[in-house]
C-alpha cells in the first residue's frame, strides 16, 4: 500500500483527494494536515511513502513544509506539490526546496492518481514543458567564473551526455534514441550520474545542470 499525507488548508480539497485516493486499492490516506506547519509532524506521527501538498498555505506554505522536512531527514519521502497557480516561481522553489513533482489542481482524476504512483515508486514528475520553463526563465545566467564543477571530472563521457540530455527536459525513451542505447541502458547512466553528484533524483539533476553552468537555455547538444 502507498501511504499518503495530505496537506492542504481547504478542507474540502482535502476531502475530495481523499475519497480519490482512498479508493484505490494500492493508496491508503493516512494522515492530514491543514497547512504546512502541520506537515513534519503529521510526517512524524504516520510516516507516509508521499505527500501531497499544497503551494499557498497559511502561516507555513508547501515550500517551506517540504524544505522542513528534508532537513528533518525525510530524504526518501516522495513530495508531490498541488497548486491552482501555474506560476513558474512556485515549481522552481517547490523543485530547489526537494519536491518530486508538482501539478496542478485542476488535473483529471486519473493524472493524479497516476502521479501519486509515479513519485511513490520513487520517479520524479516533471513534464518537459515545465523543464523548458525552468531553463528559459529561471536558470539563464552565465556559467561561474570557476569554470564547471570538478565533480563533472567523474562522469564518463556517456554519463555526461546523458546529463545533457536531462537537463534538456529529455525522457529516458527520448534519451535512448539519440544515443543509440537502451532504454536500461539510459537508467543506468541516469542512476550512476544521481551518485556520483550525490542528487536524489532526475528533478534535481535538471536544476544542478544549469546552476552549475554546465547548460544553458538554447545551448546546442554535442
Amino acid at each position: 500500500m502507498i501511504r499518503i499525507l495530505l496537506v492542504d488548508d481547504q478542507e474540502l480539497v482535502r476531502d475530495g483527494f481523499s475519497m480519490i485516493l482512498d479508493a484505490q486499492p494500492d493508496m491508503e490516506v493516512v494522515g492530514y494536515a491543514e497547512d504546512g506547519a502541520g506537515a513534519l509532524p503529521q510526517a512524524q506521527s504516520h510516516m507516509p511513502d508521499v505527500v501531497v501538498m499544497d503551494v499557498r498555505m497559511p502561516r507555513v506554505d508547501g515550500i517551506e513544509a517540504t524544505r522542513q522536512l528534508r532537513a528533518a531527514g525525510f530524504e526518501q519521502l516522495a513530495i508531490l506539490m498541488l497548486t491552482t497557480f501555474d506560476l513558474d516561481e512556485y515549481v522552481y522553489e517547490a523543485l530547489r526546496a526537494g519536491a518530486n513533482g508538482f501539478m496542478l489542481k485542476d488535473v483529471p482524476r486519473a493524472v493524479l492518481i497516476d502521479g501519486v504512483r509515479t513519485v511513490a515508486a520513487g520517479d520524479s514528475l516533471l513534464a518537459p514543458a515545465i523543464t523548458q520553463r525552468l531553463i528559459e526563465r529561471y536558470v539563464a545566467s552565465p556559467p561561474p567564473s570557476a569554470g564547471p564543477p570538478p565533480e563533472l571530472d567523474d562522469l564518463s563521457p556517456r554519463e555526461r551526455e546523458t546529463l545533457l540530455r536531462l537537463a534538456q527536459g529529455r525522457s529516458n525513451a527520448e534519451i535512448a534514441g539519440e544515443l543509440y542505447v537502451s532504454e536500461a541502458t539510459v537508467k543506468t547512466h541516469v542512476a550512476s550520474v544521481l551518485r556520483k553528484l550525490s542528487l536524489r533524483d532526475r528533478v534535481q539533476a535538471v536544476v544542478w545542470a544549469y546552476e552549475s553552468g554546465l547548460v544553458r537555455p538554447g545551448q546546442p547538444l554535442t
